[in-house]
């Protein structure tokens, strides 16, 4: 009998679990799917520490004039592009601050490129096009632990003398350790069909990528308790909250809130400390450099309680 074939890549395993999906009704494959899924919160939690030194890391490439790079091939690539996406309107960060860096470029995002995620001169030629440098930070994400633009990226990023981190759903080879000085590893299991790592290994990934940025962001002081006080009011919905913001912490009616955002430029954080320090927006923004951008050093009250 010829021997089974075999990956010890945890994400190419066949899962025992799911081994008849393909007969199941379609309220079972959900039933059989959210299953397999609560299995990744205490996933991501087990990584907890790793994921605070990428948070701690994050904020001081920030604080040092630097930027956040994510780099993936195929779903972790796209799930990194999508996260540094949502900074600027979520955060008031410049889109340079958090770039997203895929394997096959832009058209990736939207199709699958064929060998791009073994081309590794690519990964090279990439980070040099997006200026990485010394002072950044390259998460490198690849779900299988093996994939070689990813690798390649994070040896060029610390030959440049930038930190790296690496975010994987399956350990990597006992004798290739990845080039990188946080590993964080949510290990998911295999998936629910085999090898599709868009399921529980991209779903920690998400959550993962969403706990680096907005940890890093929350040190930032570009939120004052949980409001999201540096966002950019780019549509209605984003308009009408912060005006609700403003509103809530600062304890005022409708128009004087949208009055205060207009003389702040529509800038949530500086329209809070112009209400309560009584200065004009230069002197707003003036207080608000001092203290880091932080809202409670410089009015020194918490923010009003949750109703």
């Amino acid at each position: 009998m010829p021997p089974k074939p075999h990956d010890p890549r945890v994400t190419e395993r066949r899962n025992p679990r799911t081994a008849d999906i393909d007969l199941a009704t379609p309220l079972d494959i959900v039933d059989l799917m959210a299953a397999e899924d609560r299995q990744v919160p205490d996933a991501v939690h087990g990584q907890r520490e790793s994921i605070a030194a990428a948070i701690a890391e994050a904020e001081r490439a920030f604080r040092r004039g630097g930027r956040l790079f994510y780099v993936g091939a195929g779903t972790s690539g796209r799930l990194g592009v999508l996260d540094a996406s949502e900074c600027p309107p979520t955060f008031g960060t410049d889109p340079e601050l958090v770039q997203g860096i895929i394997a096959g470029g832009a058209a990736a995002l939207t199709r699958s490129q064929e060998g791009a995620e073994d081309r590794v001169d690519d990964a090279v030629r990439d980070l040099d096009a997006a200026g990485v440098r010394a002072g950044d930070f390259v998460v490198g994400i690849a779900a299988s632990g093996t994939t070689p633009y990813v690798r390649r990226a994070l040896a060029h990023a610390r030959s440049v003398g930038a930190s790296t981190a690496f975010v994987a759903c399956s350990p990597p080879p006992a004798h290739d350790a990845p080039p990188a000085d946080i590993v964080i590893l949510p290990i998911t299991g295999p998936e629910a069909v085999t090898g599709s790592t868009r399921l529980k290994a991209g779903t920690a990934t998400k959550l993962v990528l969403n706990m680096i940025t907005t940890g890093a962001m929350i040190r930032l002081g570009k939120t004052y308790g949980n409001l999201m006080v540096d966002l950019r009011a780019t549509n209605e919905k984003l308009t009408d909250r912060s005006q609700r913001i403003v509103m809530e912490v600062c304890d005022i009616d409708a128009g004087d809130a949208r009055a205060l955002l207009d003389a702040a430029a529509g800038l949530v954080k500086t329209a809070i400390v112009m209400h309560f320090l009584q200065v004009d927006r230069a002197g707003a923004e003036a207080a608000l450099a001092r203290e880091g951008g932080v809202i409670r050093r410089v009015i020194g009250r918490n923010p009003p309680p949750v109703p």
